[in-house]
Order: structure tokens, then sequence, then C-alpha cells
């Protein structure tokens, strides 16, 4: 059976084998991977783990081409940011007419040819592949206002906040309706990223969750599920207290399970959710992959396969591995998942 196959058939909850993403490793690690494992490049790597899918995301691929090098958004008013809390260009902002006024990206400015290359290589292979842009909504906003200054004006300018989320938002939601109007048919997940949690609990207040970000949130997974898509969600953090919205807003599978974050141990986890959503990751990049044996790291990804049953793919809890996790654990980690 193709790795394809495998990961629909996990994503419809209906495997009968585990799968395996070996994750996005940081450009420093990949030297010592490259030379342990005999590949030329990430994707290499992905052939050699037998990875059950890769991950095409257009701005990894340079779909972003203004002619005058200008950043998709320019949350610094072409500064340099040094900090999350630093503030943005909206960081004093009180009027919704400034918001208004902000050169916003425009989608003419998009080229997805070297994504299209990527998914050729893809489907040849027979992998699964996730797609779509990384639509970091919260992300942005954050960088925009300043983090502390965002969740303040979350109470102080509310208007603000939504002005400025829904700008970001309905340009991800304009990129994306060209991309998969091109694609929808040859990748089989939405794959989006916004890191909701700290290592303790959610960023912001349920309250405020409900609020400011699931209305937005919602709106990128009815776009996927139009286009007959899966989704799938990536968060850092301790989101335990968000998996709920999340699940009642369609998305389908979870990455990456941050393990050391609070509530968010696998055997609660399982407990709660299983059965209502797939998750990705869980092998624990705090402290197992980087100081821990290979036999340790096969231990682990053992028990999380008995705890959350075929349905689920074996990854790290961060996917951006860090020099510090060793080649033999990468391997490690693979040879469990698989055998």
């Amino acid at each position: 059976m193709q790795q394809r196959q495998v990961f629909r058939n996990i994503l419809d909850r209906n495997s009968d084998r585990n799968g395996f993403w070996h994750g996005n490793p940081h450009p420093d690690s990949m030297p010592a991977y490259q030379t342990y494992f005999g590949v030329d490049d990430d994707y290499g790597l992905t052939r050699r783990l037998q990875d059950t899918f890769v991950w095409v995301m257009p701005e990894a691929c340079h779909c972003w081409q203004h002619p005058d090098k200008k950043p998709m958004f320019d949350i610094m008013g072409g500064k340099v940011k040094h900090s999350l809390n630093e503030g943005g260009v909206f960081a004093a902002c009180e009027s919704v007419a400034e918001v208004d006024r902000f050169p916003w990206p425009e989608t003419r400015h998009l080229d997805f040819s070297q994504a299209h290359a990527a998914l050729d290589r893809a489907e040849k292979d027979g992998l699964g592949i996730l797609s779509g842009l990384w639509s970091c909504f919260f992300h942005v906003a954050a960088d925009f206002f300043g983090m502390d200054n965002y969740f303040i004006k979350m109470y102080t300018d509310p208007e603000v906040v939504d002005a400025v989320t829904e700008r970001i938002v309905q340009f991800y939601l304009d990129a994306n309706e060209i991309w998969l109007g091109q694609v929808a048919d040859r990748i089989d997940a939405i794959f989006f990223g916004n890191d909701f949690g700290s290592q303790q609990d959610l960023l912001v207040s349920p309250a405020l969750f409900e609020r400011f970000v699931m209305p937005y949130f919602v709106r990128f997974t009815e776009q996927a599920k139009r286009f007959g898509l899966k989704v799938v969600l990536h968060s850092c953090g301790a989101i335990n207290r968000a998996i709920p919205y999340l699940i009642d807003a369609g998305v389908d599978a979870l990455h990456p399970i941050q393990a050391l974050a609070r509530d968010m141990d696998a055997e609660g986890l399982a407990r709660r959710y299983n059965g209502k959503i797939v998750f990705i990751g869980g092998v624990d990049t705090q402290r197992l992959l980087p100081f821990g044996t290979p036999q340790q790291v096969r231990d682990e990804v053992h028990r999380l396969r008995d705890l959350f049953g075929p349905n689920y793919i074996v990854s790290p809890s961060h996917e951006a591995l860090l020099p510090n996790v060793s080649a033999q654990n990468l391997e490690a980690m693979a040879e469990a998942a698989l055998d």
C-alpha cells in the first residue's frame, strides 16, 4: 500500500497501521542528518525514513514574489522586529480607518510554480500531501500589534483587532482560493498553523479565544471542506482547553502534541479525544529526543502507538528538530514508528 493511501486511511480514522512524519528539521540540523543518512536534502530524508506524507507549503516554495521585495505582511513598516512583544505598525492604533489605509498584500504577487513542482515530485513518489498557505493569522496579528498590545487591545480596541484580523484572514483565504482551485484534487489536507498555547495554558482565555480566534478559524476549515479536503492544524503549547472548539470547527488532525505541556500528556489526550480527532506528534523534543537513548525513544514510540492506536502518526512534539536531536534518535523514532 502506498504511503498516500495509509495517510488517507488514518485521516478517515479507518487505518490498520500507524503513520510517520519526521517533521521539518531546522536548517542547522540538516548537515549531520544528510551525512548520517546519506541523503542530499530534506526530501531525501523523507524518502529514507519512509515518511507517510510530505508538507508542501507554498511560502517555503517562494510563492510570494513582490517586485520590490516587500514582505507579505510588513508588520514593522520596513523595520526589523527583534522580539514577539515589540510593537508593530498598529501598536498604538485606535482607528479602523488607519487599518484600512495600510498597504495590505495583494494576490497578484503570488507565483505558485515552485509549489507545483514540489507537488509533482510527491505525487510521483506516492506520498500523502499536506498543503495550503500557512495562514498563521493569530501570529501575524500579534506581530502587527506586539503580543502584549494585541491581548490588551482585545479589551480596549476590539474593533481594531477585528479590522486587522479580517484583513489578514481575507488575504490568506483569497490566496488559498487560488491555490486550492489549482491543486485541491492533488492534495489530501490543508495544513495551517497558529500556536495558541504556552507551556502552561492557552495564551488567551477561552472567552477571548472564542471571540477573537474561532470565528476566523472556522472560515479556513469551511474553505477546506468546500474543496473536499481534510484539515490538519498545527498548534504548539498547552491547548487542551481549545481542542473541543477545534473538533467542533471540523479539524481532522492536530499536530504536534507538545508532550510536556500541561494537560497534553498522551494518556489524557487518548482518553478524552481518541475517535474524535487524529493526533500527529507527541514524541517529546524537550527532553527525550535531545537527551534520551535510542532505546528510550523506541520505547516511547511504542507506548504512544499503544495509547493512540493505528489512527495516529508518530512524529516529534515539535517539527523543527534542533541540532541537539541526534540522527540516531531520529532513526530510532522512524524505525519504531514503522516496525
